[in-house]
Parts: C-alpha cells; structure tokens; sequence
C-alpha cells in the first residue's frame, strides 16, 4: 500500500468517527496490534489488513442513529463501495480485493453470528478484542456508557449491585463486565492475541474487584448509617 492509499483511506475512516470510545486513537490501536499479530502470522495479505483495519469502525455511526443496525455488516458494505469506486484506488482495488476487505470488517463484531474465515479477518477480530481487554478494555466501557448516559450500577431490591447480563443496550459497567469483559480472552483465534490478552488479565480483574469492594462497602456502611439518622 502506498502512502498516498493509506492517507485516503485514512482520511474517509476520519470522517465517519462517532463516538469517543470508538475514536480515531482507537482504530489506530487495533491497526498497531493487528500489525503485531500479523507478524507472527505466515502469508498476510497487509494492504487488505491495513484497509480492513482503519475502515472497521466507519458503520458505527449508522449503528448510533438505529441501534437495530448491525455496523460491522453496514460498515464493510460502505468500505467494498469507497474502495471500488474513488478514482485514485481503482487501479489498486480490484472488487475481489474490496470484497476480501467488507468480509474482514463484517466478521469483526464480537456479537456476531458470522465467525471470521480468512488469516486477515481474525487478525482484525482478535485486534479489535483487546480493546476490550485489560484495564483499556474498561476504560472504553466507561467511556461508551458515559456517552449513552448508561449507570455505573442499578441495585437489586436487596441492595446489592446487579451484576448479572443484560441488553448490550441497557447494560451497566457491572454488568457489561461479567457479559462481555471477563468472556473475551477465550474469544481470541491468534496465538499472539491470546498472549497479549493474558498479560491483560489480571490488571483488569483487580480493577472490576476493586471497584465493586468499593461501592459495596459504600453502599452497605451507608444503609447502616442512614438508618441511624433517620
């Protein structure tokens, strides 16, 4: 690929970012670790890598406007059509090479019924999945929820955090965590991902129990203290 195709294709991926969790800093992430992983790959096609890597996010936008729209499907068709129809890729981008790009960020999604099938899709899948592991991992959660005005926690009639799944839509942080956060280090298809993910682990448990010792501890010398005064 050339500087001239990576700044073009750069620049329209700009143009398309929605959220702060799913920003430019964030694309360029998973490009870096996807470059990383292929690395320790044999026989990666990196023009249809590197493509696929900062177009992934670009249906995200869609997504926000009608949460019934999946962006990764909605975001591979937008790529296949920039890709086969700007006039100064067209001699680079044949529509097979396109079409291998749109299934890369098609199969991306964690939630999809669509596993990814080629060398290059599950690199991008397994980069864009220690975005949600570690301590980043939680960060962007927090972010995200912040963005859609989601909670930190709900309570159960007890008092107690509700920790349990929810709609990826109405979740809390705790409940986001325990659905998807802890789940995804078995997610992963490279050995290097797998790897790195590890090495994330635990940074990520401590927070999570750290953080739900605190609000409980908060939460229950409170009640106790509330019943004194009242």
């Amino acid at each position: 690929m050339t500087k001239q195709e990576y700044t073009i294709i750069e620049n329209y991926m700009l143009t398309h970012i929605t959220d702060s969790a799913h920003d430019k800093h964030h694309i360029y992430r998973v490009l870096n670790a996807a470059v990383d992983i292929a690395s320790y790959e044999q026989c990666v096609d990196m023009d249809i890598l590197v493509a696929a890597c900062l177009l992934h996010d670009i249906g995200r936008s869609a997504q926000m406007v009608n949460p019934a729209v999946c962006h990764a499907k909605v975001g591979g068709q937008m790529a296949f059509d920039f890709l086969t129809a700007h006039n100064l890729l067209s001699q680079k981008w044949h529509p097979r090479q396109a079409r291998h790009v749109q299934d890369c960020i098609s199969t991306h999604r964690y939630r999809g019924d669509n596993p990814p099938q080629t060398t290059e899709a599950k690199i991008l899948f397994d980069a864009d999945k220690l975005e949600a592991s570690g301590t980043i991992g939680i960060a962007r959660t927090l972010i995200f929820s912040g963005y859609v005005d989601g909670p930190l926690y709900t309570l159960n009639e007890g008092g107690s955090i509700i920790t349990g799944t929810a709609d990826a839509d109405t979740a809390t942080f705790f409940q986001h965590y325990n659905h998807k956060l802890k789940n995804v280090y078995s997610s992963f298809f490279t050995a290097r991902a797998k790897e790195i993910a590890q090495k994330r682990k635990i940074a990520a448990e401590n927070f999570y129990n750290a953080l739900y010792a605190e609000v409980t501890d908060n939460i229950e010398s409170g009640t106790e203290l509330t019943e004194v005064i009242t």
